[in-house]
């Protein structure tokens, strides 16, 4: 199974949260506190947070944007991932990823079913990378996404973490870009 070599350094990661809603302020964002306060317990650094409402174009310039940023390694958004006509935020990931990571939303599918059971169907978490910056986009609820910092993420940002880790390839993701 994964564990982590005690004989690596901890390597900190820089993590932007942006929360996706039309409701939602500064103030009683739940979701958007959870992340922040569990990247920095962890030991990473919250780069950038920030609130837009669910609007497609808004979600994805706010992507880009935060992509073109060297400060930023990793976007977790959150909200906007259901079934309503007013969720877009996964149609807005998936107008900037270069790369989609397909097995993200199985995992968080699998995670989420242990929780909710099969009302885990509804969720249509992803993910993928753009610009050398990985990139998830996380359901609402606090309680999802603790669930997938936890389970998924936590883990994986932590460059201790064996087999593989998303940390040891950071060097890696924009190499295309590179090339002549």
């Amino acid at each position: 199974m994964t564990r982590l070599d005690e004989t690596k350094d901890f390597i900190p990661v820089r993590f932007a949260v942006l929360t996706v809603s039309d409701t939602r302020g500064a103030g009683d964002d739940r979701s958007g506190d959870t992340l922040a306060a569990r990247i920095e317990a962890e030991g990473h650094a919250l780069a950038a947070r920030d609130i837009v409402r669910d609007e497609r174009d808004q979600i994805a310039a706010k992507l880009r944007d935060w992509c073109a940023e060297p400060e930023i390694d990793v976007i977790l958004t959150t909200g906007g991932t259901g079934l309503t006509g007013r969720d877009v935020t996964v149609e807005a990931h998936r107008d900037v990823y270069e790369k989609e990571i397909e097995a993200f939303g199985t995992i968080f599918t699998i995670v989420s079913m242990k929780k909710i059971g099969t009302s885990a169907i509804q969720s249509r978490a992803c993910a993928g990378v753009a610009h050398g910056t990985y990139l998830f986009a996380l359901p609402g609820s606090p309680g999802a996404c603790k669930d997938a910092w936890d389970e998924i993420l936590k883990p994986q940002f932590d460059y201790r973490h064996r087999p593989c880790n998303f940390v040891e390839i950071f060097p890696r993701l924009d190499e295309h870009l590179r090339r002549k």
